[in-house]
């Protein structure tokens, strides 16, 4: 049977103002899939720049389009095959056709069980920015004892980054604004504040250089990243379309094993390893707002949606 709830939908490109709380059709879930009742959605900026247009080539949508990817709530249907979630079981990860709803599909590739010890909020925080942090750091294979350069490292994928980077035994250089030097510190980074004259600041505080540099704030910065490490091979972005022309890796695509990643970062978030700051909380009505507030770049910590 086929439910109607309510969800945040667009229906065409355009500014935050396109945004819209109507009723959405969800159908039951088919093989390989489970039908989730939404505790909470994160917000990403890739969500807004989607919205906007600015995706249209790379990610078209079909209109009218449900934003986001990240949720977190209770499975209430299962599909025909389905042995892996039963109905009230607490899952989280990456929903299958948007995640700004009531009612949400997910497959099971994309979908891990919430720890008891992890709230809505974060655990609907964590599946892009934690999956997207586990990636990049995967694909530069550095070692411990190494020393890796973030740069956007307050934003959610660089305040993930900075923890597993740190985690895994990596030395980490942060940029981020001033007034979030503090908070990198927390996290157990070395902060320098980002733009010009980049190099020489980092020069400054990395005695035996960078050995790898992930480009997560989209800024510019990669000619820099590339004079601090020593060549393009040793740098990823995950946020600047020039990437191809300096002959660097833009992240994209999915990592294997997605549930078993998810479910390694919910162990580390339930055990205090990682934390997910949660900068604001809004109702599903004012997705709106979240999407302006992201689109400011100044957001440290996640922004997350309730639906209830």
């Amino acid at each position: 049977m086929k439910r109607i709830c309510r969800a945040v939908m667009f229906f065409q490109y355009g500014g935050a103002d396109v945004l819209r709380l109507a009723e959405h059709e969800v159908p039951d879930p088919g093989a390989g899939q489970v039908r989730i009742a939404v505790r909470a959605a994160g917000v990403n900026p890739v969500d807004w720049k989607i919205r906007s247009g600015a995706m249209a080539e790379l990610m078209p949508v079909g209109f009218p389009a449900v934003p986001g990817v990240d949720m977190a709530g209770v499975v209430e249907c299962v599909g025909p095959d389905v042995t892996a979630f039963a109905i009230g079981d607490e899952v989280f990860g990456k929903a299958a056709a948007g995640s700004y709803t009531e009612l949400a599909l997910a497959n099971l590739d994309a979908i891990a069980a919430k720890p008891e010890a992890v709230s809505w909020e974060v655990a609907a925080a964590l599946p892009v920015v934690g999956t997207t942090a586990y990636h990049v750091l995967a694909r530069l294979g550095l070692k411990q004892g190494e020393t890796i350069l973030i740069d956007g490292a307050a934003g959610g994928v660089g305040t993930v980054a900075v923890q597993l980077a740190g985690h895994r035994g990596l030395a980490v250089i942060g940029t981020a604004g001033h007034r979030n030097h503090d908070y990198l510190r927390s996290l157990g980074a070395i902060p320098v504040t980002y733009g010009d004259g980049l190099p020489d600041r980092v020069r400054a505080v990395a005695a035996r250089g960078v050995d790898a540099a992930v480009d997560a704030a989209g800024h510019g910065s990669l000619p820099a990243l590339i004079e601090l490490t020593g060549g393009p091979d040793h740098v990823i972005t995950i946020a600047d379309p020039s990437a191809e022309s300096l002959g660097v890796r833009f992240a994209y695509g999915e990592p294997d094993d997605m549930p078993g990643i998810l479910g390694e970062l919910a162990t580390l978030v339930a055990t205090g390893t990682i934390t997910v700051p949660i900068a604001r909380t809004y109702p599903l009505a004012d997705a709106a707002d979240a999407h302006r507030e992201s689109q400011t770049g100044h957001v440290c910590g996640k922004l997350v949606l309730a639906p209830i």
